[in-house]
């Protein structure tokens, strides 16, 4: 069955940075959308980016020129390259793919402290 796993989350401070990873497994990653949400407390779980099959890229207004997503499609893998974190990114990540609706993995906690 598919399983997405997320790793790298921690607590960093204003400024930061993070890496983020998710391993993928019981897909055909390659061919797969794959993009990364996250849920603050008392929030609902908002798409933060997304990288089709082919690269095309799409960011949430709020983390454009500070975060990149990529993809190891050998790794089947997709990361989350967080850079001049803020308070407000303080959420669990996770990864998804939009072709599985019901497929989430555990996420990642990541703390941006001030």
């Amino acid at each position: 069955q598919v399983q997405l796993v997320e790793s790298g989350g921690g607590l960093v401070q204003v400024g930061g940075s993070l890496r983020l990873s998710c391993a993928a497994s019981g897909m055909i990653f390659s061919i797969n959308t794959m993009a990364w949400y996250r849920q603050a407390p008392g929030k609902q779980r908002e798409l933060v980016a997304t990288i089709s099959s082919r690269g095309k890229l799409n960011y949430a207004d709020s983390v454009k020129g500070r975060f990149t997503i990529a993809r190891d499609n050998d790794k089947n893998t997709v990361y989350l390259q967080m850079n001049s974190l803020k308070p407000e990114d303080t959420a669990v990540y996770y990864c998804h793919a939009p072709s599985y609706l019901a497929i989430w993995g555990q996420g990642t906690q990541v703390t941006v402290s001030s």
